[in-house]
């Protein structure tokens, strides 16, 4: 068993914006490495954005990013031989990290020719409270929502 909990690595600022943020979401958009790839087609898709909307594309990217966050999420939970679905609320660090893995998943799965259109136009549609990342939120808001009779089980 472990002495203690593993410390937490500090993540360095993006070099433009200078924010952790967008250097987590980098790093979650990241394939095979290739990081200054990843910071190429983030920058390009939040420069489109920009262009699209009248406010700035950092902006319209931190207002969707926090309109895919979940609040709750369901936690499967075994009682007595039963699987139930335990609605729970969702830790600070993990509702970031879910947001930012829905967008970048439902921005891949979307038909634009290139990542770097798909990513502006996911950002776009979740901004505006839309898109299938937001569909992804709402279906497990609804789904902790009809399993609350169990929230009893928590732990």
């Amino acid at each position: 068993m472990r002495k203690g909990k593993p410390k937490k690595r500090e993540i360095l600022p993006d070099p433009r914006f200078n924010d952790t943020l967008v250097t987590k979401f980098v790093n979650y958009l990241m394939k095979d490495g290739k990081k200054s790839k990843s910071y190429t087609i983030f920058y390009k898709a939040i420069d489109i954005v920009g262009e699209k909307s009248e406010e700035s594309g950092i902006d319209v990217w931190k207002k969707a990013l926090n309109n895919v966050m979940p609040a709750v999420e369901v936690k499967s939970r075994r009682v007595g031989g039963a699987t139930f679905q335990v609605p729970m609320e969702v830790r600070p660090d993990r509702k970031i990290s879910l947001g930012i893995k829905w967008l970048i998943s439902y921005a891949r799965s979307r038909g634009e020719k290139t990542m770097v259109d798909r990513l502006a136009a996911e950002i776009l549609a979740a901004s505006k409270g839309e898109g299938a990342s937001i569909k992804k939120k709402d279906d497990t808001h609804r789904m902790a929502e009809a399993n609350k009779a169990f929230s009893h089980f928590r732990f």
